[in-house]
């Protein structure tokens, strides 16, 4: 899953090798955590939340039922 995100937001942005995700794994889920330069904000947030939510939409689709739990991603500052 971190391979698709990157493979998504890494032709966004201006600093892709800022690009940094972390996961965390809960009770509830799994917690995909995506942080950027702080420049590039605002490509990856897109007018609205537009791209964020995008990306979210492939990711959860690509999730799909092939995952036991939830999958959520964050975009953090």
């Amino acid at each position: 899953m971190k391979d698709l995100i990157l493979t998504i937001v890494q032709p966004l942005v201006d600093r892709p090798e800022d690009v940094r995700i972390e996961m965390e794994e809960g009770s509830n889920g799994i917690t995909y955590k995506l942080s950027v330069h702080p420049e590039d904000m605002g490509k990856i947030i897109g007018k609205q939340g537009r791209v964020a939510k995008s990306i979210r939409t492939v990711v959860y689709a690509a999730a799909g039922s092939s995952q036991q739990k939830k999958i959520f991603l964050e975009i953090v500052e």
